[in-house]
Order: structure tokens, then C-alpha cells, then sequence
């Protein structure tokens, strides 16, 4: 009677994963810094690093979902897990929120100076040529707007209602309907990754060349490997549809996928409107 269950919490077994994890986010942050300083093993560091965090996340998000199954993930258990996607969540925010503080800082606050002859200017004190500070810089073709970005944006804005349509038929029983979303959900997934891929391949710019071209690259970069690890998100929920492990009642794995995804929609199309419409607004089109 002593080790009679009370509460509806679930008390974790004792676990080496989150150990493990520990020291391959160790090597893969200490292999990073050997190839960023171009010194000799970072391959075999990094891979290491990368390696043991693929078999952390396997390992670890399986012992979840064996849990799940085994009704460990109470109503009380569930709630704090969508507590604790929230404040994932929003930390990606945060992170997000730096990459647009960069960007709007070498907007507003042009690092790159140019003189332009023949030019009389009185705030600079200056006769016959004036000091002129412009972002993009001046002569950098950028990407249209309202081609490729459009697209993926169209993409994007069809993928959140194909997951939502996926979600809706989870929760009134509609097995078939919840595959069929998810196919389409990350078929979709699969097609902006390509097109944005494609989109790098015919950049007229280099990432490092410029502030607009590293802020560029950081900002839609980063968002393209959330898009992909949202991808694959997905695909393991079309695996675990197939298995028959969700109900209406208890699909939090599901639903902690349609959340991530949303807030992907939602960064893109912030990024479609500050770094493709207004970031390049008046500069020459590739």
C-alpha cells in the first residue's frame, strides 16, 4: 500500500538520456567551434555531437510516446505538457525577435556609407558631395517579392489549413481525414523547403557580402530549418496516425505539431512582409 498511486501526476523512471543529451550538446556546440576557428578534428567532433543528439531525441521523445500509450499522460499530465510547448513557443518567438531586431537596426540605422559626387548636402557641412547611407546598398539586385516568396507564402497559408483540417478530423473520429491532411501538410512542407532551396541557388547575393545579405540569410535560414524540423514533426505524427495511437481525447503529440507549425506560418509571413516587401522596397529586382 505504500507505493499506491494518490495523484494524477506521472513521476518520471530514472533515465540516462538526458545525460547523454547533456555531453552531445557539449560536443556538437565544441565542434562547432573547432570549424568555426578552423581547427583540425571538427568533423569528427561534430559529427559526434550531431549524432548523439539524433539518438537523444529518438530515444528520448520515444520513452514519451510509450508513456502516452500507456495512459501515463493524464489530463493534469497533458495540461503541463501545453504549458511547457507554450513557453517553447515562445522562446522561438524571442529568438525570431532578435533575427527582425537585426534586420530593422541595419534598415533603419544604415551601416554602409557612400559618397555621391556632385551632390550638395547642408546637414553634412559638405560642398559638391554628400555623405548617403542606404540599405539594401546601393547596386545590390534583390530577390522579388511577388514572385518566389509569394508563392511559398501562398504555400505556407494552405499547409495551416490543411493541418487544421487534419486536426478537426482527429477530434471527430475522422481517421482517414487525419492521414489525408497530414500527407498534404507535409507534402506542402516538402515543396516550400525546395522552392526556398531553389530560391538560394538564384540569389543574386552571398551570405557575409552585407548586413542586408547576412540578416537576410539568418533570418529566412533559420526559418526554412524550422519549416524542416516542423516537416518532420509531421511525418512522425503520419507514422503514429498509422499506428492508431491518437484519440479525440488524447492526441497531444498531434497537437503540439499543429502549434509548431502555425507559429511557422505565422514568422513567414512576418518575414514575407519585412525582409522581401519592405526590406527591398526601391531597390533594382534581380
Amino acid at each position: 500500500m505504500a507505493g499506491t498511486k494518490t495523484h494524477d501526476y506521472h513521476i518520471l523512471e530514472p533515465d540516462i538520456w538526458p545525460l547523454i543529451g547533456a555531453f552531445a550538446a557539449l560536443t556538437f556546440t565544441s565542434g562547432m567551434v573547432l570549424f568555426m576557428h578552423e581547427m583540425s578534428g571538427w568533423p569528427i567532433v561534430l559529427g559526434l555531437g550531431i549524432a548523439g543528439l539524433i539518438a537523444t531525441f529518438f530515444s528520448w521523445f520515444s520513452n514519451v510516446v510509450k508513456e502516452a500509450q500507456q495512459g501515463d499522460h493524464t489530463p493534469v499530465v497533458q495540461l503541463h505538457l501545453r504549458y511547457g510547448m507554450i513557453l517553447f513557443i515562445a522562446s522561438e518567438v524571442m529568438f525570431f525577435v532578435g533575427w527582425f531586431w537585426a534586420f530593422f537596426d541595419f534598415a533603419l540605422f544604415p551601416k554602409q556609407i557612400e559618397v555621391i559626387e556632385g551632390v550638395t548636402s547642408n546637414l553634412f557641412g559638405q560642398e559638391g558631395a554628400a555623405l548617403i547611407a542606404q540599405f539594401p546598398p546601393k547596386g545590390l539586385e534583390v530577390l522579388n517579392a511577388f514572385e518566389l516568396p509569394l508563392l511559398n507564402t501562398l504555400i505556407l497559408l494552405c499547409s495551416g489549413t490543411t493541418v487544421t483540417w487534419a486536426h478537426h478530423a482527429l477530434i471527430h473520429g475522422d481517421r482517414e481525414g487525419l492521414k489525408k491532411g497530414l500527407w498534404a501538410t507535409i507534402a506542402l512542407g516538402l515543396l516550400f523547403t525546395s522552392i526556398q532551396a531553389y530560391e538560394y541557388g538564384i540569389a543574386p547575393f552571398a551570405f557575409g557580402e552585407n548586413n542586408y545579405s547576412s540578416a537576410f540569410y539568418m533570418a529566412t535560414g533559420f526559418h526554412g530549418f524550422h519549416v524542416l524540423v516542423g516537416t518532420i514533426f509531421l511525418i512522425v505524427c503520419l507514422r503514429r496516425a498509422y499506428l492508431g495511437h491518437f484519440t479525440p481525447r488524447q492526441h497531444f503529440g498531434f497537437e503540439a505539431a499543429a502549434w509548431y507549425w502555425h507559429f511557422v506560418d505565422v514568422v513567414w509571413l512576418f518575414l514575407f512582409v519585412v525582409v522581401y516587401v519592405w526590406g527591398g522596397w526601391g531597390a533594382p529586382v534581380h
